[in-house]
């Protein structure tokens, strides 16, 4: 890079979020001067950034003349004006990851015959244009319908499980997937950067929020096999050599119940199945992105201990200032990390902070976790 990195780089992240405050906190470290664009002037960076920009995500404008005058870009979400990153690219602004990338991953369709046209394994699908097109679809009920942009946690994602559910299926353009009968839902997370230096961190077993549709308990490191792991790991290699990606990138995978392993989805920026690496890791993920991004040697993504991460939801029925109830008892038990996002309102399911459980022994940590999951709740 043009200028030394330790403490002159102009870092500019889209998205004011959980994820770019938690990434805050590793660029600190660095001297990093970060720059912040969000549309919520409440955003959770707001006060920790050197600049903070409300303002929109999706327009051109706005995005481009955020990013004009810096020396690197990075996204924490992937619901962002690629024409104008594009744009600054080729003026000479770094955008890790790459606008292509990003564009490609905002939409689950063009993710998918990315899979097929590379050989990955993952469910089978049709596209979706419209309402009647469902009618006459090759797949049959049950499957899954998928938005083929602008999904996000769970949203923009129905279960078709019978005729009588197509009255309230999506009518934007989609995808329909097989239903994959899994085992276990699991995740490996992997960073390369412009040298072409991959790693991936150890694969991690997911459970998710039956209701919202998002991760709810991870578990880390994983005790499946070693061929199993090593099989998934490969997997995330390959993804991120064949995209040529800089930066992070997490691939969400279903295990099935005859040891295949499908890719479901990417996600190209610190992702929830990896706020485990904080406390459970030599290496955490926000970390490694920043490695990643500046062009820096990948650190060890070792797990120091076994790690369990759960994640802080509003409760239902609370709508308001968020109130915290069991904070101080949580923290009685030993290997408890609480992360709060600095989000002023709560709402039924929404993310409001996560709790990282580390413990030698592993199944002590996932019993502590399941405390703390009674004794926590996020209320108004």
């Amino acid at each position: 890079m043009a200028k030394d990195f330790y403490g002159e780089l102009q870092l500019g992240i889209l998205g004011g979020g959980q994820l770019g405050r938690m990434f805050i906190q590793e660029a600190i470290n660095y001297n990093v001067n970060v720059h912040i664009l969000d549309p919520d002037k409440n955003a959770p960076c707001r006060k920790l950034c050197n600049h903070f920009e409300c303002g929109s995500l999706s327009d051109y404008d706005t995005v481009y003349n955020f990013g004009k005058d810096l020396d690197v870009i990075t996204i924490e979400i992937e619901k962002v004006n690629v024409d104008a990153l594009e744009k600054l690219e080729e003026e000479g602004v770094i955008v890790y990851p790459q606008s292509r990338v990003i564009r490609l991953i905002q939409d689950k369709g063009l993710q998918k015959q990315f899979f097929k046209q590379n050989d990955i394994p993952t469910s089978a699908f049709q596209f979706i244009s419209n309402v009647d097109s469902l009618k006459t679809a090759n797949l049959s009920i049950p499957y899954v319908q998928k938005l083929r942009k602008d999904g996000y946690d769970g949203k923009g994602v129905k279960m078709i499980r019978t005729e009588d559910d197509l009255s309230k299926a999506f009518t934007e353009p989609s995808i329909i997937e097989e239903i994959v009968d899994f085992e276990k839902e699991i995740a490996v997370i992997v960073a390369r950067n412009d040298k072409g230096e991959v790693k991936t961190f150890p694969m991690v077993e997911m459970e998710f929020n039956p209701e919202a549709n998002l991760v709810e308990f991870l578990i880390s490191p994983s005790t499946y096999s070693f061929e199993i792991q090593q099989q998934a790991e490969e997997l995330a290699k390959k993804i991120a050599n064949d995209l040529q990606i800089v930066g992070l990138l997490a691939v969400e995978m279903f295990l099935t119940k005859q040891g295949e392993i499908l890719v479901n989805e990417l996600a190209p920026r610190p992702h929830n199945s990896g706020h485990q690496t904080i406390e459970g890791n030599f290496t955490s993920q926000f970390a490694q992105h920043m490695r990643a991004i500046f062009n820096l040697p990948l650190g060890d993504t070792s797990a120091r201990s076994n790690a369990v991460m759960i994640n802080l939801l509003g409760e239902e029925g609370y709508e308001g200032l968020a109130k915290y109830e069991g904070v101080e008892e949580v923290l009685r038990m030993d290997g408890v990390y609480i992360h709060l996002y600095g989000k002023k309102y709560t709402k039924p399911f929404r993310k409001m902070g996560h709790v990282c459980i580390v413990n030698a022994d592993r199944e002590l940590a996932i019993s502590n976790a399941r405390k703390v999951q009674e004794i926590l709740k996020v209320i108004a």
